[in-house]
């Protein structure tokens, strides 16, 4: 999967729904309902000592079930995490800082990374390596005044906050008003009380609500 079609696939939903849970059928379960919602790409987060085995099973239902929606996997720390998923089937990775060997492999290899960056001086560094996607993490602390500060020294970057972003249009719309690509939506999307309660129709109702919100924003 080269890189620029999983920028475009995330660009096009506008959004990039992430989450994790120890539990491999609730992790299966929480992938079939946001692809029903008409999610092409999601990131599974690497939280936990399950994380990699449960990869695996979502690539291999995925396979058998979902054709057509891209895997990522996120949390990536360092190079062997980032090499355990790719073994593992992961068509992108996502960082909560900027790994510099992570950045250069997946540069190297035509690999969508999303590195993450909090500071003009971390998204400069990952500028340099090679990354055109940047994630602003965590986005309640920095806010949307932050993106539309920089903004302007960052041209050719594409960028998606991700951490506290909630899902009501005007916090959505703040977002795209000062710049974003896509938003990145963890918690306040499949929350921990849904996946608890294996509420899955909850999960795919304001999944699609909250895309068809985004599409409205970015007509």
């Amino acid at each position: 999967m080269k890189s620029a079609q999983v920028s475009e696939a995330i660009i096009a939903q506008g959004m990039l729904p992430l989450y994790f849970n120890p539990d491999e059928t609730v992790s299966v379960d929480v992938l079939k309902a946001i692809y029903k919602a008409g999610v092409k790409a999601v990131e599974y987060t690497n939280r936990g000592e399950a994380a990699l085995s449960n990869f695996r099973k979502l690539v291999a239902v995925r396979n058998e079930q979902m054709p057509g929606i891209l895997l990522g996997v996120g949390t990536i720390k360092n190079m062997q995490q980032a090499k355990d998923y790719l073994e593992a089937g992961a068509d992108f990775l996502v960082s909560p800082g900027f790994v510099p060997d992570v950045a250069t492999y997946a540069v190297a290899n035509d690999i969508f990374y999303a590195s993450g960056c909090m500071t003009p001086t971390e998204i400069i560094a990952a500028e340099n390596a090679g990354i055109k996607f940047i994630k602003l993490f965590p986005g309640n602390l920095l806010g949307p005044e932050f993106l539309s500060g920089i903004k302007e020294i960052f041209p050719k970057l594409l960028f998606m906050p991700t951490g506290g972003v909630d899902t009501t249009r005007d916090n959505i719309e703040g977002w795209f008003k000062a710049g974003v690509c896509a938003v990145g939506m963890g918690s306040k999307l499949i929350s921990k009380k849904l996946m608890e309660t294996k509420d899955y129709a909850a999960i795919q109702k304001s999944t699609e609500e909250v895309i068809a919100l985004i599409q409205s924003i970015k007509k």
